[in-house]
Parts: structure tokens; sequence; C-alpha cells
């Protein structure tokens, strides 16, 4: 069955072992294998019905249809198209032969026969189904009391028998507990099934919620029955890093442990699992790599136009976290379907970590957030504006403003007071906000969802002087100025910077993405005194338009790191908008090693050296820490950030951070997002970096 595990709980710990449990407690598990059946035909069903995937049979199989989030959609129309590609690239190889057959275990309420069926793929070929007998019971009652369904397995079967639930000529139900390898292989010669001829074996997220040594030895046992086959596998991976984490608590919670991550946690190890199990090749990608390398370009912005989306790390962390596995044998299926094209994407180099920083909590109430934006407004006063997080025990867009004051080495908390806010603020997400003079900032953009962006820009207004000792709340006066330029502020996830062009100051809004384009390339230059915006000269190659990007002022100019492209790959590029005497100049910045593609990262400038801080990479064997790049020779260094003393995972991106130079100490304030079906995480509490030993040492 399609393991999304169901919303039930229990909180007994139950084993897929007959053996090992009692009675009661396999009865619960059987329950609970029966919701993640229940629960994933129902994500794509509703996948399926906003046109992600083409299949007209998954309504037959739901009783009560639900719409999922835009990210379950993406999730699951990767995962159909991994599937589906292996499933094609296996029935056009063995085309020539007489029969054929595609064996399923843990199938579940899938439509894949059906589809087959339906487009003339299935001749010479039989589909054997295994799965619980409660489950394949169910299946074939909705088989035969289903018109349509009955219509294309050609009649109501032959009265069940056995474990045989249902049965056709070119189909067949068995309900078999997988562990039992000998019910499983008595029950699968009693319906026919012919290990001679060429076999595909599939299994969805099955195997990992077997006992190691059961899916191990189910492994094995396909390897020596099958002499001509091909196994595709998809499951999880990765679970020490902060997303993994996350996943193995949801799953942990819903008593549904995923025992194969702890001896198998990534794409190498799934791989010589099954070549130390009897299989000749193993080809395993995540499916980022699936999804750059084997979907087409216009398939891609065909999904990406069917609803509104902007959960880009997610998605990205949700796909480092699953792979796809094909191994085969025999001579006639020598090769895997994943090595008949090798994708265009690759894997960057690991970063060699220089070392490692250390993480301290700074225990504060009220950050809980992403999307935010914080700036240093004064020296040690840091406000935070907007974002989405938990306020009053719930999940919401954030209205309130937040402002924190350093008093000698602790942060103190102020309550802000906001004035003419009126319909002005109302939560606005991936905005900007940047100080420009003693007593006010400017908030450019921002979203309340991706289909409204039309939020324009905003003066802050505060008072010259901020203390600790301050006895009364900050106020903030919020004061629309005649809108400068709609284009320039009617986006998100873009920078603005300061930047000076033959002596006077200009705001450089520069990227992002719009309700209309998913990556704008354009820039404008706010002139912060007569507030219009100016035509300026720039000169050099046009950067690559990007969005979630970094920014920081620089010598007069802004300094421009990673981002997500047009493609919705990070990108690798460090640019300098240099200033000259009548402009600007774009200009690359090469960095030794080469800078690692990254995007949702913050970035600071202090003494000629670029540190970025953390963000989303496609490098999914370990996470971006800091790297600090010298600026006058490009020499990078990644640095690992030791989080030992936290007691939750960090995950660094929609996050925002605080560099204070006189204390080189870095302050990351928020961060997280709705980690795919798993919940929505947000980190606790600010976390302090102490950069000094890393600043000097370079």
């Amino acid at each position: 069955m399609q393991r999304e595990p169901s919303k039930t709980t229990d909180s007994s710990k139950v084993d897929i072992s007959r053996q090992n449990v009692s009675e009661q407690s396999f009865s619960l598990f059987l329950v609970q294998i029966q919701g993640t059946n229940d629960s994933s035909i129902v994500s794509k069903c509703s996948t399926a019905a906003l046109g992600y995937i083409h299949d007209g049979f998954l309504q037959y199989f739901v009783t009560k249809r639900c719409r999922r989030a835009p990210l379950i959609h993406w999730g699951y129309y990767v995962r159909a198209r991994a599937v589906d590609h292996c499933v094609q690239e296996f029935l056009q190889q063995s085309q020539g032969y007489p029969r054929r057959q595609i064996l399923s275990f843990g199938a579940g309420f899938d439509s894949l026969y059906f589809r087959l069926k339906t487009v003339g793929l299935l001749s010479c070929t039989v589909v054997y189904e295994v799965d619980f007998p409660s489950v394949t019971s169910r299946k074939a009652a909705l088989i035969k009391g289903t018109k349509d369904l009955a219509m294309v397995v050609g009649g109501v079967g032959r009265r069940e028998s056995g474990a045989m639930s249902f049965a056709v000529e070119d189909y067949k139900l068995l309900g078999v507990d997988l562990s039992d390898l000998s019910k499983l292989e008595q029950a699968l010669k009693e319906a026919g099934l012919d290990p001679e001829v060429p076999t595909m074996l599939l299994a969805e997220v099955v195997l990992t919620y077997m006992e190691i040594s059961r899916s191990d030895a189910l492994i094995q046992w396909a390897a020596h029955h099958f002499p001509c086959a091909q196994f595709v596998v998809y499951e999880q991976m990765h679970p020490e890093d902060p997303f993994g984490r996350i996943m193995q608590q949801h799953f942990s919670r819903l008593n549904s442990v995923l025992h194969a991550l702890a001896q198998y946690p990534d794409c190498e190890a799934q791989r010589r699992r099954f070549l130390q199990r009897g299989w000749a090749k193993c080809s395993v990608i995540d499916m980022n790599e699936f999804y750059a390398g084997f979907i087409p370009e216009d398939e891609r912005r065909r999904v990406q136009a069917l609803e509104p989306f902007d959960e880009y790390e997610e998605w990205h962390l949700k796909c480092s976290h699953y792979f796809i596995l094909a191994a085969s044998k025999g001579e006639e299926l020598a090769w895997s379907p994943l090595f008949s094209k090798m994708p265009a994407f690759s894997a960057d180099d690991p970063p060699r970590a220089a070392g490692s920083i250390s993480a301290s909590v700074c225990t504060i109430a009220g950050l809980r957030r992403y999307g935010h934006h914080s700036v240093l407004i004064k020296p040690h006063v840091v406000l935070t504006t907007g974002g989405f997080g938990e306020q009053d025990e719930r999940h919401c867009r954030l209205r309130d403003f937040h402002v924190l004051i350093r008093h000698e080495d602790n942060w103190c908390v102020r309550s802000v007071r906001m004035e003419k806010s009126g319909n002005t603020w109302g939560g606005r997400l991936f905005h900007t906000v940047t100080c420009v003079s003693g007593s006010q900032a400017l908030a450019v953009g921002g979203r309340m969802s991706p289909t409204n962006a039309d939020l324009g820009i905003l003066w802050l207004r505060f008072p010259e002087s901020m203390t600790a000792s301050d006895p009364d709340c900050v106020v903030v006066e919020l004061v629309s100025p005649q809108p400068a330029e709609d284009l320039a502020s009617s986006r998100w996830r873009h920078t603005t910077t300061e930047v000076m062009c033959q002596g006077q100051k200009y705001l450089f809004i520069y990227g992002g993405r719009s309700a209309v384009q998913p990556v704008l390339g354009d820039w404008y230059f706010l002139h912060l005194e007569e507030f219009s915006c100016k035509r300026i000269p720039v000169g050099g190659p046009v950067p690559e338009g990007r969005h979630s990007h970094s920014a920081c002022s620089w010598d007069g100019g802004a300094l421009i790191a990673g981002g997500l492209g047009a493609a919705g790959q990070p990108l690798n590029s460090v640019l300098f908008l240099r200033p000259t005497g009548s402009g600007f100049q774009w200009q690359g910045v090469e960095t030794h090693p080469p800078f690692i593609p990254r995007y949702s990262h913050t970035a600071h400038v202090h003494d000629g050296k670029l540190l970025l801080v953390g963000g989303v990479w496609l490098h999914s064997e370990s996470v971006p820490g800091v790297t600090v790049i010298d600026l006058r020779t490009g020499f990078s260094l990644d640095y690992q950030i030791d989080t030992v003393s936290l007691k939750w995972p960090l995950m660094l991106h929609n996050h925002s951070s605080i560099f204070l130079p006189d204390k080189n100490e870095l302050l990351l304030i928020g961060g997280g997002g709705n980690c795919f079906s798993f919940g929505t995480h947000l980190n606790l509490h600010p976390v302090c970096l102490g950069l000094s030993n890393i600043l000097t040492s370079q």
C-alpha cells in the first residue's frame, strides 16, 4: 500500500512482525496500515484532481475527497513521475518477450494496473499486487462494485480462494504478509507467477516499515527467485539532519517507525544493500536529481502554473529526503531504468568543513516565525517584522513588530505599539526592511499570499533613542509614502540594498518574484531623498533572474549571492554591482573552492569578508552552516554549526540574522517552514553564534 501515515495515533509501539507483538497490538498495527493507505490515496486523488497527474481511477478508491496543499501535490507528482518512468522503461525494454510480470508489494489502492490497461500497455503482462488481506479484500470489493473498474478488468473476477482476493487473466490481488516469505512464495506460485519471465518488482514506501532483517530477506529472496528482474523502490533517507529528524519524529508519533533509516541512511548505503543481496546493478538518485534530470522543462512549467506555489525550500528539502532506486539482474535487464538517461543534474562535491561554530540559545519569547525580516535599527537594537508563525497557540501571518535591545550580554524584549497601522501592514511575508537613518526604515514589498502581493512601500518611523532602561514601549509609526514605482514594490523574496552613485544614496531593489512572474531579473534605483526611481546606467553581463538570494552593501555597491533561478535550481554566482564614474558595473566574484549553489540564506559583510548563513542547497549529505568568503582573494571556507546544546532541530532557511560587529556575533532569528506532510516546524528561540575565532583565523 502507499504508506503515507494516517492521522490515527496510538501510544503503543507496534512491530511489523506478528511474532514479536501481541494480538491486540497487531490488530492496531493493521488499523494503522489501513490508515496509511487511505490517507495516501486521498492525497493522490487530490493531486490528480488538480491536473498534476492524469488518473481517472483514483476517485473510485476514495470515500471522501479532500484538497491537499500545493506542497503535497508537488510531492506526490514527482513520486508518480519517478515510478511511472521506471515502469515505462521496463515495459519498453521487455516488449519483445511473450510474457512479463509486474509484482507490486504493499500496493494498497494504487491504480497502476488500471492506468496501464486503459492505454494498452499491458500486452502479454500480468500485474500481481500484494498487501495485507484486509486491504486486498476492500480493494476487491471496490472493483466488483464499481462499474468503470469492473469494465477495465473485464468482469468481477473469479471466486476468492486462499490468499487470492481477486483474479482475472492479467490482474491478481493477493492478501499476504510480506514478512512471511514462505507464504508469499506459495501464494504467488498458486496465482500463476512465473519466476522465469522478465519481472518488475515495485515497493513504494513499504520496505522501510518492515524490520530490517525481514526487508533485507525480501530483497535477497527476490534476487534469488527471479533470474531476470528489476526492483524499484521509493522511500525516505537522510534521518539525521534537521529535516530528517522532523520527518522521523512525525512517523514515530504515528507508530510508523522508519526502520531502514538506521542502517541505510543514504543513496550509497541503499545501493550497497541491493548489490550485496544478489542484484547485479543498482542506480539510486534523490528526487531533486530526478526532477531536474528527467522531467522536461515544458512539463515543469505546466506544473508550476497549476496553482499558486511558494514553498520552494520545503519542496527541495522533501525531495532530498526521498529516493528512487532501480536494481536489476539478468542479461535481458542488465541495466536499470535510471541508467538509460543520465540526468542533467549533478550533485556538488561535499564541502570540507574548516571547523565548527558553537550555537547557544537566547531564551526569548515571541520569535517563532519564518518569512519575516529583522534589521539592526541602532547599535544593539533589532526590529523584527511580519512573517508566518505562532500567535495565541495558532499558526498565522503575524501582524506584530518585535524589538530586542541588548543590555550588557543579555537581550531584553520591548513591547511595540504601532501607530496609524490601519490596513497598511496586514502581516507581510518575504518583505524587506532597510534602515536608512537613526529614526526610520523602509519596508518594501512582501506578500499576503502568492496571489496577493500589491503591498507597496511603507516608512517605519521610531524614536531616535532607545535603551533597555526606557520605561515605555517602543512606538513605531507606519507611513504610506507616495508610490515610487508599482513594479518595484509588487514583489517578494527580493532584496533591497543601500548603494551610492555620485554622492547620492539609493535603495537598490533587485530580483524576487511576483504574482505574475515566478522569477524576476529586473532592478530599480530608488532615490531615498526624492523618493523616486531613477535610471542609472549599469554595464556588464546581465545576471540571471533570481529570488531568495542575499544582498549586502559593500564599497558603495551591492554584493549578490546565490538565489533560486528560473529553472528552479539554486545558483552558484557571487556578483558585485560595482560603482563606476557614471553608474554601476556587474562583475563576477570568483571563489576558491567554487561557491556551492544555495538560496534562502542570509548574508553580511565584515572586514572584507562575505558571511553566508544557512540556506538550502541540493547537496543533501549535509546542511549549510556559515560560509566565509574573503572578497580580496576569493578564498572560501565552510563551517558547520554545532547544535549539540539545542533541544530542537535548527532549520536555517526563511530565517533572519543580525551581525554585531563589535561582538563578532551572529544572532539567528526564526526560521523553519511547512515540512511536507510532517507539520510546521519553527525554531523555538533565537540562536547566537560566536564568530571571533573564524574571523580572526582567516
